[in-house]
């Protein structure tokens, strides 16, 4: 049963939103999927109460404090978010039990300092080999300074950039309602589902497609 961990230690870069995407990748795949939410916001939590019955099923995962607890029988898959500042016996509990991490980050220059930092302590961290990461570049705007800064820090890390998802009011107004780009028909989010179209090959475990170009 993979554990696939959505982390980074700075507030704001999307994690929620790209965990809950995550999940509804894989439900609509077919999988018994959990949504587990360590951030004490408790962002998917709230976002799965607003899930229609209809749509692809899938559980929630309480967690008390700092305890990580199993989840529901029949899960096939798990999907974990995680709080800004993530450190300490959290991220301890977290690195323990991940077989994937997704750190998503926005071009912005404390995105880029926050993450630099937690994948040095994730390299020397004694899981961190066995770990499989790969890179997400949220909420990009095309012809920014800004963005070509993230291409260019993002070509020095030998880790997989696997999307490149432009911003759009497509995530919040699906969030709105707990549901996700993969619950809705396709021509409505054509474009979102082609930046997802790498990562989402890498979820449902077909051959990986790395793409270090720009968002189309």
């Amino acid at each position: 049963m993979p554990v696939i961990v959505i982390a980074n230690p700075k507030g704001g870069v999307g994690k929620s939103t790209l965990a809950t995407n995550v999940a509804g990748c894989l439900a609509t795949a077919g999988h018994a999927v959990m949504l587990g939410d360590v951030d004490r916001q408790q962002s998917a939590r709230q976002w799965l109460a607003l899930r229609p019955p209809q749509a692809a099923r899938i559980t929630g995962w309480d967690v008390a404090a700092d305890e990580i607890v199993r989840p529901p029988k029949g899960t096939t898959h798990v999907v974990l978010d995680t709080p800004a500042g993530l450190h300490g016996k959290r991220l301890e509990a977290v690195l323990r039990i991940a077989d994937r991490l997704i750190v998503p980050l926005q071009p912005s220059l404390f995105d880029i300092q926050a993450t630099h930092a937690f994948l040095a302590e994730l390299r020397q961290h004694k899981r961190g080999a066995a770990i499989e990461t790969v890179l997400v570049g949220n909420r990009v705007r095309e012809h920014t300074r800004a963005n070509e800064q993230l291409h260019r820090y993002l070509a020095t890390l030998p880790l997989p950039v696997l999307a490149w998802l432009r911003e759009t009011q497509n995530y919040v107004q699906l969030a709105a309602h707990g549901l996700t780009l993969f619950d809705v028909a396709p021509g409505r989010v054509e474009r979102d589902l082609e930046q997802w179209a790498p990562l989402t090959s890498w979820l449902r475990g077909q051959q990986l497609a790395v793409s270090r170009e720009k968002a189309a």
